[in-house]
């Protein structure tokens, strides 16, 4: 079969469309071949004769001597959905080299000029949320290596993004609520300053103004995604003259210290209280009763990140700056039938 013409920009996309197989799957092939079958390696191998891509590891920085490092930061390492995604981010960074160097920015403050050495260091960066130290100039991002985003989306930075839809995960979130017979429906928002806080607000407005529902203002509160404020705002919401019989809740953890905090009110869940959550970290299906969530794909977010990065550090940057992962709502215990 004639080889295609090699081109600069081929990307590992475009042998996985050929082989018709994922990113990951390509991405196994080149680093761990005994992993995967001998019908998929020919159909990989075949698709990077015919691309002519050449595999990171083959490429001039790759032959560099010194350290291979990429830079994550992350609001809070500590917490369970950032745990996921920072897996798929290690191991996937692994799997061509690099080792990984995590910045916990409210745990491990740093000054602007530590951070633009550290930055300098390293072979690129992913960004876990929106919270950068400090505004770029233009000079000073030229100076910095690739940076991509995961799980946050500001189209200002003008980053490559792998993030879901989190404006039609909490649509359909709370229209599956309108469809199990609720209509008074709360919502405990994250905080306003992360960007998926205000997409998330907006799809359960869409989907209360779609119902034909009016928006409650008493019924949306606000606050950090933690245990604390779960509890904080059930007790709120639950005090009102008219307290709600559902509850979409930003994040597991905020809906689980809500549940705790009905229980202790002598509520029961989902008999008096329906209670959704977002994320679906690994708790949610231990609660007590197991949350029904939005099920996002954590592992793959990190994993697609590097990908992403990696591209850009092969100089091939993705084409489109914006990349959508699919989610899913999972039904569980918490939530029933008005």
């Amino acid at each position: 079969m004639e080889q295609l013409k090699t081109l600069a920009g081929v990307t590992m996309k475009d042998v996985a469309a050929h082989a018709g197989v994922s990113t990951a799957t390509v991405s196994r092939t080149l680093m761990m071949p005994d992993k995967v079958s001998a019908q998929t390696r020919d159909k990989v191998e075949q698709a990077i004769a015919l691309t002519g891509y050449v595999p990171a590891s083959q490429t001039k920085s790759a032959r560099q001597k010194g350290n291979r490092v990429l830079l994550v930061m992350a609001q809070d390492i500590t917490d369970p959905f950032s745990t996921d995604v920072m897996q798929g981010i290690q191991e996937t960074a692994a799997e061509f080299g690099y080792t990984v160097l995590f910045l916990d920015n409210r745990r491990q403050p740093v000054d602007r000029e530590t951070l633009s050495t550290i930055m300098r260091q390293a072979n690129g960066a992913i960004l876990l949320d929106a919270n950068f130290p400090f505004a770029l100039s233009a000079e000073e991002s030229s100076q910095f290596p690739p940076m991509v985003m995961a799980n946050e989306y500001l189209p200002e930075l003008k980053l490559p993004t792998i993030h879901i839809d989190n404006l039609t995960a909490a649509f359909n979130a709370v229209s599956y609520l309108q469809h199990i017979g609720h209509s008074r429906i709360a919502c405990i928002c994250g905080p306003a300053h992360l960007h998926l806080s205000h997409y998330r607000q907006q799809g359960y407005v869409q989907a209360l103004q779609r119902g034909g529902i009016a928006i409650e203002r008493s019924y949306i509160l606000e606050g950090p995604l933690s245990f604390e404020s779960g509890a904080s705002a059930l007790s709120r919401l639950m005090a009102l003259p008219q307290p709600p019989s559902a509850i979409f809740c930003h994040s597991d953890i905020v809906a689980i210290g809500a549940i705790h905090q009905a229980k202790k009110q002598g509520l029961k869940i989902p008999q008096d209280l329906s209670i959704i959550g977002f994320d679906d970290i690994a708790l949610a299906r231990y609660a007590d009763p197991p949350l029904t969530t939005v099920a996002q794909p954590r592992y793959q977010i990190g994993q697609q990140a590097v990908l992403m990065l990696l591209e850009q550090l092969r100089g091939s940057p993705s084409k489109r700056n914006s990349v959508l992962l699919d989610s899913e709502l999972i039904v569980r215990e918490s939530t029933a039938s008005l």
